[in-house]
Formats: structure tokens, C-alpha cells, sequence
């Protein structure tokens, strides 16, 4: 059989035909279902046999090789008591915890801004990235002084609220 003599063929399951083409653009069909056969395989949503391949189409949804066995979390269960997604836990924190946090941080800063006017202005140096000695120098008071209050003021903050401590 010579290379001008074969003939490339792809079959349609819809119409239960055998389809000749060119070879170039059987190639090319091949390449794609082959990748995309691969690739389900891997995954496990394809059992098709290397004896069936060539009914292969690349339409995985409605072929009967296909692997039907993924799990949605919005399937109902067997006794109809609801879905998965009803009995997994959520580990999400509640909204009343989570604004009863932010009170509690709100006094906290409300607090060490009583016990530091400055500290708001020194937060935002720190996010800049500036050092201890050029935030004591842009602030106006000695490095010590500043390390000194900032000292003060955490251990009192630690006494108040041991919590975020």
C-alpha cells in the first residue's frame, strides 16, 4: 500500500458514517482528541479502551466511556436528607465574633491613643519602613524617650487587654 493510496478517515457515532478527509487536517483532528482523550484519562473521567479509540470525538460529556463518578457537594444524598455541602463544617468565624474583635480593637487603639497621642503617626512611619531613630527624629523626641514610651505603653496595653497580647 503506497502513501498516495491510504486514505484517513474519522467516524461520525450521530450519523453512524466513515468520513474521508485530508491527511493534513486528520493529523491535526488526531492531535486534539488524542491530547484531550489524555487528558481525561489522567484524570480518571476516561476508561475508553485502545480498541475503541478511533469512536473517540472529543465529546467526553455524552460518550459512554465516560467516567460518571465525580462528587458534587450539591448532589442530594441517598436518604434525602439534603446535600454534602449541608454536613461540611464551616470554618469561617461568625459575624458576631468577628464585630465583637473589631469593638475590642477599636477600644484598644481608642486606649493607646490616650496613652500616646503620637502612635498613630508612628504606625504609619513604621509601615513606611522608617527606623526606630528616624521616626524619634521625625516625631521630635529623643530615641530613647521614644523607645521608652513605647515600652510603657505596651505593658500597660498588655495589662488591659491580655488578649491581644
Amino acid at each position: 500500500m503506497t502513501k498516495e493510496s491510504k486514505k484517513y478517515r474519522i467516524y461520525d457515532k450521530t450519523t453512524k458514517q466513515w468520513y474521508e478527509i485530508p491527511e493534513d487536517q486528520y493529523r491535526e483532528y488526531d492531535r486534539w482528541r488524542t491530547a484531550l482523550r489524555k487528558r481525561m484519562q489522567y484524570r480518571g473521567e476516561c476508561f475508553c479502551p485502545r480498541s475503541k479509540w478511533w469512536l473517540c470525538d472529543g465529546n467526553c460529556l455524552d460518550c459512554e466511556f465516560r467516567n460518571n463518578t465525580t462528587v458534587s457537594l450539591d448532589d442530594p444524598l441517598p436518604g434525602g436528607d439534603g446535600t454534602l455541602a449541608d454536613y461540611v463544617p464551616d470554618g469561617a468565624p461568625l459575624i458576631e465574633e468577628v464585630l465583637s474583635e473589631k469593638a475590642e480593637l477599636d477600644q484598644l487603639f481608642e486606649r493607646l491613643q490616650e496613652l500616646m497621642p503620637e502612635a498613630k503617626r508612628i504606625g504609619e512611619l513604621r509601615e513606611e519602613g522608617l527606623s526606630d531613630e528616624a521616626i524619634a527624629d521625625i516625631v521630635g523626641i529623643k530615641r530613647t524617650t521614644f523607645l521608652s514610651r513605647l515600652k510603657k505603653a505596651e505593658g500597660k496595653l498588655s495589662q488591659e487587654f491580655p488578649d491581644w497580647f
